[in-house]
């Protein structure tokens, strides 16, 4: 477990930094929502792009990594809509049943660059394609007053899944980028994750989460212990390698989407709840991790 977290340090190391400077110095709240809009909108889908495209991983290849974590994610949405038994505040659950099963797609890809390099990246690049839809809907259900209204214009734009989906394309008619693209992608790739990680610190703040307790031990239960073991489980079940096991026990770990707490409030939710339950599930994620990880590590 040492060996993880040490493994983790320089990701969360970063968070903690961002943090920092957007609580101690001038670079507030407003200048990150920038830097934010470029990682999502520029840089990520570059790394996405770029990995993806040059990676030996297909989605046949993937399929049973594909199995594993989605599956693990499907048992996670069901755990977390049985917050709503709880019988805690509607506005509440409603805002904050999000947070049991979505991801960080900045953590999971700086994770799986320390884990495998472009490998590891490609195959989380699978996961997350797969993923952003199935959570997005799922928290969109929660929500919405009138149904899904909008969200497959608002997937098919989402560049994270627009940039997979054309690696992926590319991949498959051998469409590699030049060589002199190359170490530009590389750079744009590895700038990519270091700011990446620097938002989610920056983003963080823990407040109201105290207003519903029964609701935020559940959510987090659900999002840092039910979702990994599942995906433990199903990792052994499908006799995946140690690189395929650890990704997909690593992807069920995660801390949640920092996103949810713009769906909720744009939505008409419990933005300061939300907000709450992202900061504490992110700190949440540094023991989580590390624990997990050493679990599917052993095998």
């Amino acid at each position: 477990m040492l060996r993880n977290a040490l493994l983790l340090f320089p990701d969360f190391a970063l968070i903690v930094l961002g943090f920092a400077i957007a609580q101690w110095t001038t670079l507030k709240r407003d200048v990150w929502v920038g830097v934010e809009r470029l990682v999502y909108y520029v840089l990520f889908p570059v790394l996405l792009f770029s990995t993806t495209c040059r990676s030996r991983y297909t989605l046949s290849g993937a399929a049973a990594v594909l199995v594993a974590g989605i599956g693990a994610l499907l048992c996670g949405i069901a755990f977390a809509y049985a917050a709503f038994w709880l019988k805690s505040d509607r506005r509440c659950t409603a805002s904050g049943v999000q947070c049991g099963f979505r991801f960080n797609s900045f953590i999971a890809l700086a994770v799986a660059n320390s884990l495998g390099g472009a490998q590891a990246v490609s195959l989380v690049a699978v996961l997350i394609a797969f993923g952003v839809p199935l959570c997005n809907a799922a928290a969109v259900w929660a929500l919405a007053r009138h149904g899904q209204r909008g969200l497959a214009r608002e997937l098919a734009r989402n560049p994270l899944l627009v940039a997979t989906a054309a690696g992926l394309a590319a991949h498959s008619l051998a469409l590699n980028p030049p060589s002199l693209v190359l170490p530009v992608l590389d750079r744009i790739g590895s700038a990519s994750i270091a700011m990446g990680l620097m938002t989610v610190g920056a983003g963080l703040q823990i407040r109201g989460i105290h207003r519903e307790w029964r609701l935020t031990a559940w959510l987090m239960a659900v999002r840092h212990a039910l979702i990994p073991l599942v995906a433990w489980s199903l990792a052994h079940m499908l006799h995946l390698n140690a690189l395929d096991t650890l990704i997909v026990v690593m992807f069920g770990a995660l801390p949640t989407a920092s996103s949810a707490y713009v769906l909720a409030s744009r939505m008409g939710g419990d933005g300061p709840y939300v907000a709450g339950l992202v900061s504490l599930s992110t700190l949440l994620g540094a023991l989580s991790l590390p624990i997990f990880m050493a679990l599917a590590a052993r095998g």
